[in-house]
């Protein structure tokens, strides 16, 4: 499935492997985050009441 990439076959493999891995990092960043949005919100909802 891998072209024969030659000579530039270290640093083709590792770019792969490096935006593979900021693309795993971004998604872990954005469930963390939602889930701390979601526990401040519900927080502020038993603080104010669901109804304002």
């Amino acid at each position: 499935m891998m072209p024969e990439l030659g000579r530039y076959a270290v640093e083709v493999t590792s770019a792969y492997a490096v935006s593979l891995g900021l693309i795993v990092a971004l998604a872990l960043w954005y469930v963390a985050r939602g889930r701390r949005v979601r526990r401040d919100l519900d927080a502020f909802e038993q603080k104010r009441g669901k109804n304002g």
